[in-house]
């Protein structure tokens, strides 16, 4: 496994090594040894999966503490374009966001560690999007950025009418408009 530093502080990319032949492939998804080699401890306590189909766009969301978290994502198929924006209001990137395409054929992942908003949007005619989480989904705590912001200018690689949001997604208000709380670290 490789990992790999982005312009956002504690913000990995992970390259899993692949194993392939004429069989299929084989790849370690996560190892706790190697994880707390290069990023640190973490204990993961829920696995989720969505499938959604082209132009779903899913975020940005978070979580406010104490039920903030930090999240492991990959594309198992097809592809997205995973976006984050940093919401550590200490940190020199705060209010930046970072993309990066995710997919079952580059088997990237991405750590995102917790005081970030998270989201993405499906780039092909399908994708399944799977993560593992470090803290409980608390929908009392659940919020988010509007996915249009115009001050995080955010690029998603479609146009507006190609896109498919939930109506809870629809509602989520702007940066300046959201109470951000202080995120402590992982």
């Amino acid at each position: 496994m490789k990992f790999i530093n982005t312009p956002i502080k504690d913000l990995i990319i992970i390259e899993p090594t692949v194993f392939g032949d004429s069989r299929g492939y084989f790849l370690e998804s996560f190892n706790q040894k190697e994880f707390e080699a290069h990023i640190g401890p973490i204990q993961f306590v829920q696995s989720n999966e969505s499938k959604s189909t082209k132009g779903v766009l899913r975020g940005l969301h978070f979580q406010k503490p104490p039920f903030n978290q930090a999240k492991l994502v990959r594309c198992v198929e097809g592809e997205v374009l995973d976006v984050v924006v940093d919401l550590r209001k200490e940190s020199s990137t705060f209010g930046k966001h970072f993309t990066i395409k995710l997919s079952g054929e580059n088997k990237h992942q991405l750590f995102v560690p917790r005081g970030f908003a998270h989201g993405f949007v499906v780039l092909s005619e399908s994708a399944i999007f799977s993560y593992q989480v470090d803290n409980w989904y608390a929908p009392e705590h659940d919020t988010g950025i509007a996915w249009n912001d115009p001050q995080l200018n955010i690029d998603w690689g479609m146009e507006e009418n190609e896109l498919l949001l939930s109506d809870k997604d629809k509602a989520l208000k702007l940066l300046t408009e959201c109470e951000i709380p202080i995120f402590q670290g992982n």
